[in-house]
């Protein structure tokens, strides 16, 4: 059978990558989209502790295990790209992938080693309120870095779909033999927005991802910044 191919199984990555990154990023938009402002309304905040013990420990477990089998065969398509397929990492397929792998791979971390460890304090801190027992001093703190995080990825997304995409759909973008100083730029533009995540809660910086809409503002500016980098830089 062709499905047992090369070029098959290829495919069942992919089909598996796209099922596993369709089921994360759908939690991701629900989590920041639907659920957050939900508990900021009165319905919501009566709400909030009996959803943070029943139905966020469920949601948080297809978040990050959506995230978890996106990681392993996004990275899994690229090895077998560059090792089977003998695709050089300066082609423009490969720059384009990597870039949106680069901040796919981000938000695996950000999920799997910064918010489910503070949602797992915020969890417990709801489980023990409800038992009768005292808030956990360090839960409010937690779940306020915990968005920070969570925002952060909103933005990642934005332009990580769009360079996936354009890896098979723009051969000219990104086609050009300035590699090094495309990834010095990039490299800087993306670690800042990981670091504005990281400094902690409460800066100017962080202001567009206190709300949905400055969330989604905020990917599009950093689709559109490394968009021109990619254009005036890699030529």
């Amino acid at each position: 059978m062709e499905i047992l191919s090369a070029n098959g199984i290829e495919v069942l990555l992919r089909w598996l990558h796209v099922m596993a990154g369709i089921t994360w990023i759908g939690v991701l938009y629900y989590l920041n989209f639907i659920q957050t402002p939900f508990f900021g309304t009165e319905l919501g905040g009566t709400a909030k502790s009996a959803m943070t013990r029943g139905l966020v420990p469920n949601a948080l477990w297809w978040f990050r295990w959506g995230a978890m089998f996106t990681f392993l065969s996004g990275w899994t398509i690229v090895f077998y790209r560059v090792g089977h397929l003998g695709i050089p990492l300066s082609d423009g397929y490969m720059t384009k992938i990597l870039t949106g792998g680069l901040m796919g791979t981000l938000m695996w971390f950000n999920v799997w080693f910064l918010i489910w460890p503070a949602q797992q304090v915020v969890i417990a801190n709801a489980l023990q309120v409800a038992g009768g027992g005292q808030p956990i001093p360090e839960a409010a703190a937690r779940a306020g870095k915990a968005s920070m995080y969570s925002r952060t990825n909103v933005v990642f997304s934005i332009p990580m779909v769009f360079f996936m995409v354009a890896a098979a759909n723009l051969p000219g973008f990104l086609s050009g033999t300035n590699d090094t100083t495309y990834w010095i730029a990039a490299l800087v533009i993306i670690g800042l927005v990981e670091a504005n995540a990281l400094i902690g809660p409460g800066k100017p910086s962080q202001k567009p991802l206190t709300t949905v809409s400055g969330s989604i503002h905020l990917g599009l500016a950093l689709w559109l910044v490394l968009l021109v980098a990619g254009s005036v830089l890699n030529s």
